[in-house]
């Protein structure tokens, strides 16, 4: 192989790595589902339903074509919804069987309240390392292990 075509061979090796590592270090886009919504295995209405998630449903943006997104719920389940209809991150889904909502954000602090999985919550502040403050639909608040939900 000739010095030419190493160096060439090199630097297209580092120009892959470089989109890989971009793409691994960029954060992941969480949206919530405005409205009940149908979700498609392709990027039209003419494609076949798949399966509808409900008005409030966090959603992984998996990609952004023209007016459609392709969509990652909690489940694995992947999809086609219109860009439309999903809106800024605002709720997350609780992934374990039950999860217990404290009154502060650490692993002693009394319980708040406990929910059951697939319950959503409402986010009111900002995560931070460990915890996110969430409030259930009933009014009751607290804070919830990153661990313990989806959607953030």
């Amino acid at each position: 192989m000739s010095y030419h075509h190493l160096r060439l061979a090199c630097t297209t090796l580092c120009a892959v790595v470089g989109l890989f590592a971009s793409t691994a270090a960029s954060a992941i886009d969480y949206r919530n589902i405005g409205e009940n919504v149908i979700v498609y295995d392709g990027a039209s209405r003419q494609a076949t339903p798949q399966f509808i998630l409900l008005r409030g449903t966090p959603v992984e943006v998996v990609v952004a074509v023209d007016k459609w997104v392709k969509i990652r719920e909690a489940g694995g389940g992947l999809g086609w919804v219109e860009k439309n209809q999903v809106t800024d991150a605002k709720q997350v889904i609780v992934t374990q069987s039950t999860a217990v909502v404290r009154q502060q954000p650490e692993d002693a602090a009394p319980q708040a309240f406990s929910v059951a999985k697939d319950v959503l919550l409402e986010i009111q502040e900002k995560p931070n390392k460990a915890w996110v403050k969430v409030k259930h639909r009933d009014g009751q608040s607290g804070y919830i292990s990153i661990k313990a939900i989806w959607g953030i």
